[in-house]
């Protein structure tokens, strides 16, 4: 059992990939030479050669363009947009393109396309390096949606995102590949060393998707998050002595409903916690579906802690970041309801 940062568990489940099948390809932005902007691909190239790892134009629609073409022929490609911020280029080859091969074709042809692209504030980069834009995916039938928030589960999503037929979109928490993150910027960075989550197996697994994992255990309230937020809740709860449960959902599509449904039902009370803007953000569809499927059980209304409808701000990030405190507050309102 190794300790590893989110960094190294992907770049070690890219490598298994490379080794394991020759259709494996991973191109994007600097992810060859240079190793990528955040090291996931370093070491690659050297290793499986300059036609398996290679660097491509700054041209993202085209990068996707090249992808859907190569899975269409059979191939497996993982690309990576080197920050989620960029895609938008690429929506239309995604969405029009890549998500309707399978249908479009009658089941001829699929698209065995692993996009990766980090996502997510915290580390200062301003409007157009903290977007998070996964409910724009969502929305698109035929794509598949991941978000980690731990090495471990890190490498067995990304495992079976590479051998899945079907386009599927991997976005990774930036805040979180060296370490856990509580949403405190004055705190020094936590290590996985802390975290049983930093121990990821030797030999290979996959976790399949669609299935969320219970991060803590309680029966007051429910708290569904993802990404950098799974850990913002729990230091919440921790912090602020709430009986709460914390379902992490690792897959936004397909979404395990029966584990959302089960805790819901439960608890009686549910805050939902994301840290893309507010609006039409998957939160959105989140409380909806608590909604329909739990509303009997309900003893309060959903509640949404979210970024804001506003670009993400450089100079006041952390105002825009939904911290420990909105969480807590969010949570106390809904527990105080009637």
């Amino acid at each position: 059992m190794a300790r590893m940062n989110m960094i190294e568990a992907i770049r070690s489940t890219l490598a298994y990939q490379l080794q394991k099948d020759d259709d494996v390809l991973i191109f994007g932005e600097d992810v060859g030479y240079f190793g990528g902007v955040f090291r996931c691909t370093d070491g690659l190239q050297e290793t499986y050669g300059l036609k398996r790892c290679f660097d491509t134009p700054i041209s993202e629609g085209g990068i996707i363009g090249v992808a859907i073409g190569m899975a269409a022929a059979g191939l497996r490609p993982v690309v990576e947009i080197q920050f989620s911020d960029y895609i938008y280029p690429a929506y239309d080859q995604i969405a029009s393109e890549a998500a309707r091969l399978r249908y479009r074709s009658n089941g001829d042809f699929t698209a065995p396309l692993t996009i990766r692209t980090p996502v997510g504030g915290g580390i200062y980069g301003g409007e157009t390096h903290s977007q998070s834009p996964e409910a724009l995916f969502t929305h698109i039938c035929g794509i598949k949606s991941v978000i980690p928030s731990n090495p471990y589960d890190a490498k067995g999503l990304l495992n079976t995102a590479i051998e899945t037929n079907d386009p599927v979109m991997f976005f990774e928490p930036k805040r979180l590949y060296n370490g856990p993150f509580d949403g405190d910027p004055d705190k020094p960075a936590m290590s996985w060393d802390s975290s049983e989550l930093g121990e990821v197996p030797d030999e290979e697994y996959r976790i399949p998707l669609g299935e969320a994992r219970t991060i803590r255990e309680g029966n007051a309230i429910t708290i569904l998050a993802y990404g950098t937020m799974v850990w913002v809740a729990e230091a919440a709860v921790r912090s602020h002595g709430i009986d709460a449960e914390i379902i992490d959902l690792r897959s936004l599509i397909p979404l395990d409903m029966k584990t959302i449904s089960a805790s819901v039902e439960k608890t009686g009370r549910c805050v939902v916690v994301h840290e893309a803007t507010r609006t039409s953000g998957f939160g959105a569809e989140l409380a909806a579906l608590v909604q329909e499927h739990c509303f009997y059980s309900l003893e309060a209304p959903v509640q949404r802690v979210t970024g804001w409808d506003t670009p993400y701000p450089h100079a006041l990030e952390w105002h825009y970041f939904p911290g420990q405190a909105r969480v807590a507050a969010a949570l106390e309102q809904v527990l105080e309801a009637a």
